[in-house]
């Protein structure tokens, strides 16, 4: 719940052109005004994404000067926020007496319009409440018209894969005056004119309308603006399509059967991008790190999905503290109660008032991190959940100076097998600006592992690196390669580091290579080029002369630095030097291609050193 405005404006008039504001209203403003004036319930209908909620945030402001606007997101609101039985003393007589309180944002001390958003998503006990609301303008033993209220409006999507009830009592139904809009009804596109200046918007609104009603619902204005968002930072725009329950949105027209047909993502989202004059790469280097500064700058919040232990929480929470100057807040879903976000409490007006965590207060910068996402403890710690990351604000109040939000959860299966998650829905998965689904290779986790391990670590890297192939990679997490390393150290089995399926089953993963590199069977790394450089530069060089394609040796040395990490080409960089002289030019190319920017800045100078040498 809240009464600040939110800072998009999605009000007003608007054109396929994305034109100047008008004196002429939006059919959606003309609605609220008119249900203000007559003192009327207003129930609107929408898909999700079109601007409902927005428009209120703005028109409310602009058009209706002294009125707050108090915003109840239904979705994520637990029994007690709205109203509770608490004893309070009477100022009369002094004895202590049973009365219901209601939440402080209803005592706003001057004319509001309260906004229930996703009423019909609310569970059973809320919707009695929000059913007195809306049809006797009352909250238990309050009256709102004597605190103030000048408008009841309820707002919806009726799509059955994101509501949990539907209104059928006649009774309630008689109460209100209902309208269904589309995104034709709101000002979104003025709005993302506005946002985008100085690109010309135009082409994009032409494409976007020139789609059927079912790819501009899957596309709808919000996920474009999120497209638009990524297109903007250089990220690939597929980042701007939401993640349902694990799976990537594809752009699919349904089929004569109903099924899926053809999928249009690349083609349509290659279109955006053409419009724009801007690339839209298929990955950049460095995703993670990368996003997280994307979502600091810009206060976006993402979601980072990839496969347990592969580092994703570590590296999120390190570049936040590089990028912020301080830790982020911290947040594992499994173990988090809503008495880990706020209470609430009575106060002293006699009002249900809710404190925040400690934490969450004060005017220093902050970014939160909601590690294992899809894995919430309970419901209502979720709802609680669901109105940070999708309004910024907890039981009301604005969250001061927040940053970014970073969810990082599991895909619902890996490695064939299901993990325990949560589904989410579509309105859910598109509150988030950019959604990635992180691979193990984009977690620097390697330099972390050298840097506290050394040279086991090195070993353990080269078996992973070289020995096993890619379903045995999947197996070794990065969480795994350190069990291991410390597992050896301690003379303990090695098969006990890997993960246990039960009944006497470990992971389809031999170990047989690392027990031998371990024991100091004789193996080709970086370390080891090193240590006999002068006898492989030998080689390299007869290559040279002889073969511009290279023979089995370049091959060699080739893989092994493609393979190595930044901290051990470092170390060795002088021979590094040495042999990268004596490769042929198409292979010293592919150094640069999907490295970070770390990466390519050391090859940049070796090859920029290697000017005039051969």
């Amino acid at each position: 719940m809240t009464t600040q405005a939110r800072q998009t404006d999605v009000s007003g008039p608007d054109s396929p052109q994305g034109g100047g504001r008008s004196a002429t209203p939006s059919r959606l403003e003309s609605f609220i005004d008119a249900m203000i004036d007559m003192g009327q319930t207003g129930q609107i209908f929408g898909e999700h994404g079109i601007g409902k909620t927005a428009t209120f945030f703005t028109h409310i402001e602009r058009a209706h000067e002294n009125t707050e606007l108090v915003y109840v997101p239904a979705a994520n609101l637990t029994p007690d926020d709205l109203l509770v039985n608490a004893p309070v003393r009477d100022a009369h007589t002094g004895e202590l007496v049973l009365r219901q309180l209601v939440m402080s944002q209803l005592k706003p001390g001057r004319p509001f319009v309260l906004l229930i958003d996703d009423s019909l998503q609310a569970g059973d006990t809320i919707q009695s409440q929000l059913m007195q609301i809306a049809c006797n303008w009352t909250l238990g033993e309050h009256d709102l018209r004597a605190l103030g209220c000048v408008g009841v409006f309820l707002t919806d999507n009726e799509s059955l894969a994101e509501t949990s009830a539907r209104r059928s009592d006649l009774a309630l139904l008689d109460r209100m005056v209902t309208m269904r809009i589309t995104a034709n009804d709101t000002a979104w596109r003025r709005h993302l004119a506005a946002k985008y200046r100085p690109w010309d918007l135009r082409p994009v609104f032409s494409l976007w309308a020139s789609l059927s009603p079912a790819l501009r619902e899957l596309l709808s204005p919000r996920t474009l603006d999120h497209v638009l968002a990524n297109a903007k930072e250089g990220f690939p725009l597929r980042w701007g399509l939401p993640l349902v329950d694990g799976e990537r949105l594809r752009l699919t027209e349904p089929g004569a059967d109903g099924r899926p047909g053809q999928n249009r993502t690349a083609e349509i989202l290659d279109r955006i991008a053409e419009s724009l004059g801007v690339p839209n790469p298929p990955t950049v280097p460095d995703p993670v790190r990368q996003v997280v500064r994307a979502a600091l700058r810009n206060r976006w919040t993402v979601l980072l999905q990839g496969p347990p232990g592969c580092g994703k929480t570590e590296l999120v929470r390190e570049t936040v503290r590089e990028g912020l100057g301080r830790d982020a807040l911290y947040f594992s879903l499994p173990v988090t109660n809503v008495e880990d976000l706020c209470a609430p409490i009575p106060s002293a007006d006699g009002t249900l008032e809710n404190l925040l965590a400690a934490k969450f207060t004060g005017p220093e910068p902050k970014a939160i991190v909601w590690d294992e996402y899809n894995r919430p403890k309970d419901k209502a710690a979720f709802a609680k959940l669901m109105e940070i990351t999708q309004e910024w604000s907890l039981a009301g109040r604005r969250i001061a100076n927040l940053r970014a939000q970073i969810a990082v959860q599991n895909p619902p299966y890996h490695l064939g097998r299901k993990l325990l998650v949560a589904r989410n829905n579509i309105a859910q998965a598109t509150r988030f600006t950019a959604s990635l689904e992180v691979r193990p290779e984009d977690i620097p986790a390697n330099e972390w592992l050298l840097a506290h391990y050394g040279q086991d670590a090195e070993t353990v890297l080269e078996w992973w690196k070289h020995d096993i192939d890619d379903d045995g990679r999947a197996w070794i997490t990065k969480r795994t390669l350190e069990r291991l390393i410390k597992l050896h150290r301690r003379g303990l089995p090695l098969e006990m580091a890997t993960v246990y399926l039960g009944d006497g089953e470990y992971a389809p993963v031999p170990l047989t290579a690392l027990m031998d590199r371990l024991k100091g069977r004789p193996v080709t790394g970086l370390r080891e080029l090193a240590r006999d450089a002068a006898a492989w530069e030998s080689r390299l060089r007869r290559t040279a002369e002889t073969s511009a394609e290279g023979t089995d040796d370049t091959d060699v040395v080739h893989q092994i630095l493609a393979n190595a990490e930044l901290s051990q080409l470092k170390k060795h960089r002088a021979v590094v030097a040495r042999f990268v002289a004596l490769l042929p030019p198409k292979l010293r190319a592919t150094y640069l291609v999907g490295a970070s920017e770390r990466q390519q800045r050391f090859w940049t100078e070796v090859f920029v050193g290697l000017r005039g040498v051969r």
